[in-house]
């Protein structure tokens, strides 16, 4: 598709010669002649550049521009990630000024366009900053794709339940804090989904993200991974590198797994984390940065201080914000939704058609203890959609370690049951509540008289149960 370009210009003579040349360069063009006419071939065109002459007719150019950046203003919320930079208004607009009126130009600037050219100006240079502004935009769709890629994948927190709508609340409430999160809980719980989170519903949600497993190197590549080096700092470094921490300057450094962080490493995040400023391994010169850190752990790092493995004044530094993310079994009302999430996203990616859970499925998952929590539940998931024959996933797909499908012997006197007797009764009582409502959109009326109970008794069992659908707060 050619790109639009609208022309305006109340001097009939520009008009039609600009039209030709940027025929000439293989765009599609447009014309107004007064300011009224520009805003209304604004919205119908929708053109990707602007040649704004700043002397109009009705409203001139820097009116045109005040009211693009008003627009643009009520179309994103004060705290939404894609509000547009100070700097432009959309489209980009090339403002058009005689010689002379440069302190208009700079105005003009100010309000949002994105150059200007003096009259007679030289079609060479038009066509120059043409070709800069379809190569920023091109860049501009390809961040905007990666990025809705990226929150896609990442944005998904499914968490009706009590405990998970708790530390939900709490993340959304100190996001916007510039200082350290800690966030606490075992393997698999989606430490890393809500690390996300936070960092996109803060301040620092247009600056990059950038993610470091401290248990994944050794403390020499791990400090070089975190604050890079200068060229000569030790065998092979070539030339100087920057680290994670300098390259998420105004965004987020997600610290996972802190309580493998080798212990001479942990002074050196402490002093970062006071001062807000390191230097490169190899060098001695201070770099500041604007970053926030949140950090993530499985251990207790309260024995790591007693075994002498974790520094107390660290924890202090780390736990001002604390946030423990509930293993699945104790939110189990929301594996329903879980599990059905995890099947639409694998069969996507399995090119399968979508599939549904069997009664008997979904009652196995629910009396299972989940070890692994949702990463162990994803893989189960998966594995079932791979294997599955048909378009339901049933118990035997699964292959649960301690689910025996129904037409086998039962559990042999020496095997422990994975739940208790009440465990295992509020597990099924709440599977049975939670698919009826599912199934009747969360009519408890129509939910009841499905499962042949009185309407009352429901609602006090949801209560009890604390059943809440997904789409409450």
């Amino acid at each position: 598709m050619k790109a639009k370009v609208l022309v305006v210009d109340d001097d009939d003579d520009i008009n039609v010669a600009l039209q030709q040349r940027l025929q000439m360069l293989g765009y599609d063009s447009v014309s107004a002649e007064d300011g009224e006419q520009a805003l209304e071939q604004i919205h119908q065109e929708s053109p990707h550049v602007v040649l704004l002459d700043l002397e109009l007719p009705k409203l001139s150019g820097l009116e045109i521009l005040r009211k693009l950046r008003e627009q643009a203003s009520q179309q994103f919320s004060p705290d939404s990630a894609d509000r547009p930079g100070y700097e432009l208004v959309r489209p980009f607009v090339v403002v058009m000024t005689a010689y002379g009126s440069i302190d208009e130009a700079v105005e003009a600037m100010k309000c949002g366009a994105y150059d200007f050219l003096t009259k007679p100006f030289d079609f060479d240079h038009l066509a120059m900053v043409l070709q800069r502004i379809l190569e920023r935009t091109s860049l501009l769709k390809e961040v905007e794709y990666l990025r809705k890629e990226i929150n896609h994948r990442y944005a998904k927190i499914i968490g009706a339940s009590p405990p998970m709508k708790e530390a939900l609340a709490v993340a959304r409430q100190v996001a916007p804090s510039p200082e350290t999160v800690l966030l606490l809980g075992e393997t698999g719980t989606g430490k890393d989904i809500l690390a996300r989170s936070i960092h996109r519903w803060s301040a620092q949600r247009n600056g990059p993200f950038m993610a470091v497993n401290c248990s994944a190197f050794p403390e020499t590549l791990l400090e070089n991974e975190l604050f890079g080096h200068e060229k000569g700092a030790f065998t092979g470094a070539t030339e100087k590198r920057e680290g994670k921490i300098e390259a998420a300057d105004g965004g987020t450094v997600f610290l996972d797994e802190i309580g493998d962080m080798p212990y001479q490493l942990q002074g050196r995040l402490l002093r970062l984390l006071q001062d807000q400023e390191f230097h490169r391994v190899g060098g001695t010169k201070s770099i500041k940065v604007n970053v926030r850190f949140i950090a993530a752990t499985n251990k207790d790092l309260q024995k790591g201080i007693a075994n002498g493995t974790f520094r107390e004044d660290l924890f202090f530094r780390l736990n001002i914000l604390p946030i423990t993310l509930p293993p699945l079994r104790e939110r189990m009302a929301d594996l329903p939704e879980l599990a059905n999430y995890f099947i639409s996203r694998h069969c996507r990616h399995t090119k399968k058609l979508d599939m549904t859970v069997t009664a008997c499925a979904l009652e196995a998952m629910m009396h299972y203890h989940w070890p692994g929590n949702i990463r162990e539940l994803e893989s189960v998931v998966a594995r079932a959609v791979i294997l599955s024959s048909g378009g339901t996933i049933t118990a035997d797909d699964l292959r649960l370690q301690h689910h025996k499908p129904r037409d086998q012997e039962p559990p042999s006197k020496d095997e422990t049951p994975v739940l208790s007797f009440r465990k295992s009764m509020e597990c099924h009582s709440r599977f049975l509540l939670t698919n009826a409502l599912t199934q009747t959109g969360w009519n408890q009326t129509k939910a009841a008289e499905s499962l042949q109970i009185h309407r009352s008794y429901l609602v006090r069992m949801v209560k009890r149960l604390g059943i809440s659908s997904p789409g409450s707060s």
